[in-house]
């Protein structure tokens, strides 16, 4: 796709996912803005070399790529990251968040830091960096957002034992979507979500993998990405080159938010008479 004249953020860019986006968006002609903090494995601590070697490595490439550093958990950090975009390419038309982070603890030994690691990176970073991107956005004339979710918060079968803090902050991002989706619906600006499946350092593999490879999920990216995707509030799960798209739909013949058009019960013992059919999904028609 041709993303020629086009302007992209892709925050946790410099390695994994992050960085097959950025690689395949400037091969595009994208001009692209590496953010990345440079922490371990486990979201602790900083490098700011990181962004700048996978920036350089770009660059050796003959890709137009700079590196960020910075933190994006706070407004400020999050304003730095736009106006760096802005000073140093003149515009902005994409925005990935893709930085993540996986931590594992009980809901019983839930502490404040972990959650507010989760947040951090989950729920405060897209966020605030929306916010400051938003009046850029609207000096587009294809702008666009991906916010990144997982098929581990979206589906039970898939959860985890201590993932609680993690799924939640996945399906934060999925209220942003909706909400900034219909924010933006008149001037142009679609905001959809990746969930993607990938070996990466959050899985604890450092190896090029044989199976479920970042680059084979980077066409869907680049797809939500392109002026070509004109859809807004879908949830494009993407793994082993594969691609299914879904978003959250009511139930045909709601008249909301009076008339749920299903189940009437008067008593709770009238609910749990009709649970068999009160959980059942309606067909789409």
């Amino acid at each position: 796709m041709d993303f020629t004249g086009k302007t992209a953020i892709v925050t946790g860019g410099a390695r994994g996912l992050g960085l097959s986006y950025a690689r395949a968006l400037a091969q595009g002609g994208a001009r692209v803005v590496i953010s990345d903090i440079g922490a371990d494995t486990v979201g602790s601590g900083n490098d700011g070399t990181v962004a700048q070697a996978a920036a350089a490595a770009l660059q050796a490439e003959g890709l137009n790529v700079i590196g960020h550093s910075g933190d994006l958990s706070t407004d400020d950090g999050c304003r730095q990251l736009i106006h760096v975009t802005i000073e140093t390419f003149g515009q902005l038309d994409i925005l990935i968040h893709n930085a993540g982070w996986v931590g594992y603890q009980r809901i019983e030994d839930l502490d404040a830091a972990f959650l507010q690691r989760a947040m951090d990176i989950n729920l405060y970073a897209p966020l605030w960096l929306c916010k400051h991107a938003w009046p850029h956005l609207l000096q587009s004339c294809a702008p666009r957002i991906i916010l990144t979710t997982s098929d581990r918060a979206m589906y039970a079968q898939y959860e985890q034992t201590g993932l609680v803090a993690y799924s939640a902050g996945k399906m934060a991002q999925l209220g942003i979507m909706n909400a900034l989706g219909h924010e933006g619906a008149q001037a142009g600006i679609r905001v959809n979500a990746i969930s993607p499946v990938a070996k990466t350092r959050m899985w604890g593999v450092t190896e090029a993998p044989d199976e479920l490879k970042p680059e084979w999920v980077t066409p869907g990216v680049l797809f939500l990405a392109s002026a070509q995707c004109e859809d807004t509030g879908y949830i494009l799960r993407a793994s082993n080159g594969q691609f299914t798209a879904t978003r959250f739909t009511e139930n045909p013949g709601v008249d909301y938010p009076r008339n749920l058009a299903r189940i009437k019960a008067g008593t709770a013992q009238e609910v749990a008479a009709a649970w068999d059919s009160i959980k059942q999904a309606l067909p789409l028609s």
